[in-house]
């Protein structure tokens, strides 16, 4: 397929995974084990079937009616609460883990904290399910561990109670099978040269602070802030003054030069650390004004307060991260139905304890019919296309890329003030890379 430039766009057509199986069949082959606690079987959105409760014990059974945030509200209308123990055998191997949860009562945050144990290593610390699901209860909330060894022939997930007590609704476990080899390289971005970032493919977002989010960040196209080096793009952000603001950084985006429908989008990348920093890959549409009913094309829409395209147009967000909670990645998707003004944000979160000090391969496959969100190719959150109209399946015009660090905003600064002595910091991007389905 053609590289498009200027304003055109680079169409990734979806192809289906094999003759006769769709994409909800072909992510669900990966699934050994899936299980809905203290209740019958599910057959999830995304293709997983749950089998009714096996393997679990302690605890009680208990029911919750009323959910949020999740497409599958049946998977947490029961759950257990107390001493958990799950234990399933399998065969040795590696294995993803994702584990769903929702707080069923009028609690706080801190009231209601758990560390998570998987055959016995500690890969959840400190889960507080209302506080991790944005202050809300009722509200769905699934948390992923990867790479889990099983080399005794058994599962086994223990909780250890630190407030309250420990609540699970579902699970389900993957064999890691790594990415599959039909997609086809189309547009990439290897950084293996020195300077300002490829002006063919790269636009920066110059702003001051608190355009958007209540961000604290000047984002600026100096070289201190945005530039190749050594085989990487850096989005270096420093605490300086600088035109009013007090925090500078960088935001560069591809609208115009690399627009995509559909396709697997791979971004190789080393995360900054330190309370404050909110890092980001992500996707906004390249006609933002598609569904917007209260603006027209040609209005400054991003931070606007009048202006409804976003979410109405949609968001795909591949990577956030935030600084007070090193180690925890977040894929989210936003449009008009589900976002977090009415409590239905759809996303997920996976625990990867190394992003600041290893570079991991951050991915989305987006086809016409579901969003699927990787780290190192574990799948983590699915976001299925309901067929029920633009406002929550906005997802079906061309998007574009973008890459930064904000500093503070709502997000950044829920933790507590900027850390300023642990900067500046470095978001370091290896490659981007967009696929697009090889024909079978």
């Amino acid at each position: 397929m053609v590289k498009l430039t200027g304003a055109a766009v680079l169409a990734l057509t979806l192809i289906q995974c094999g003759s006769d199986m769709t994409t909800k069949e072909a992510a669900a082959t990966d699934v050994v084990w899936a299980t809905n606690i203290g209740g019958g079987a599910v057959l999830a959105s995304d293709g997983v079937h749950y089998g009714a409760e096996e393997g679990v014990s302690g605890g009680a059974i208990r029911t919750l009616q009323s959910i949020k945030g999740s497409q599958d509200p049946v998977l947490y209308q029961s759950y257990r609460h107390g001493d958990i123990r799950v234990a399933k055998a399998l065969p040795n191997g590696r294995y993803d883990v994702v584990l769903h949860f929702a707080e069923p009562d009028e609690v706080g945050g801190g009231e209601r904290v758990f560390d998570v144990l998987i055959n016995g290593r500690r890969r959840i610390a400190d889960l507080d399910v209302m506080a991790w699901r944005d202050g809300k209860i009722k509200s769905g909330l699934t948390v992923a561990a990867s790479d889990v060894a099983v080399d005794d022939g058994e599962l086994l997930i223990e909780f250890e109670a630190q407030a309250g007590e420990p609540v699970l609704s579902a699970v389900v476990v993957r064999r890691r099978a790594g990415r599959n080899d039909d997609w086809r390289l189309v547009w990439q971005d290897e950084f293996d040269y020195e300077g300002a970032p490829d002006p063919a493919k790269w636009t920066h977002d110059i702003w001051r602070p608190k355009k958007v989010n209540d961000e604290d960040q000047y984002y600026t196209d100096r070289a201190k802030n945005v530039r190749v080096e050594n085989g990487h793009l850096v989005i270096e952000a420093h605490r300086e003054e600088f035109e009013g603001a007090e925090y500078t950084s960088g935001r560069i985006h591809t609208a115009g030069k690399g627009d995509f429908l559909y396709g697997r989008f791979e971004i190789r990348a080393k995360t900054p650390r330190g309370q404050g920093t909110w890092p980001a890959i992500w996707m906004l549409p390249s006609d933002p004004y598609k569904y917007s009913t209260t603006c027209e094309p040609g209005e400054d829409w991003q931070g606007s307060e009048t202006c409804d395209a976003w979410p109405n147009s949609g968001e795909i967000d591949i990577l956030e991260h935030v600084g007070y909670q090193m180690g925890h990645v977040h894929g989210t998707v936003h449009n008009r139905a589900y976002y977090w003004v009415n409590w239905e944000q759809r996303k997920g979160r996976i625990i990867e304890p190394t992003v600041d000090t290893e570079f991991h391969v951050y991915a989305l496959e987006w086809h016409e019919d579901r969003i699927d969100i990787f780290v190192d190719d574990t799948l983590y959150f699915t976001y299925v296309n309901e067929g029920t109209g633009w406002e929550a399946w906005p997802y079906d015009h061309p998007f574009h890329l973008i890459i930064n660090i904000a500093m503070g905003g709502v997000w950044g600064r829920a933790g507590g003030p900027t850390d300023d002595s642990q900067l500046p910091q470095q978001f370091l991007i290896d490659y981007v890379r967009v696929f697009e389905k090889a024909t079978s």
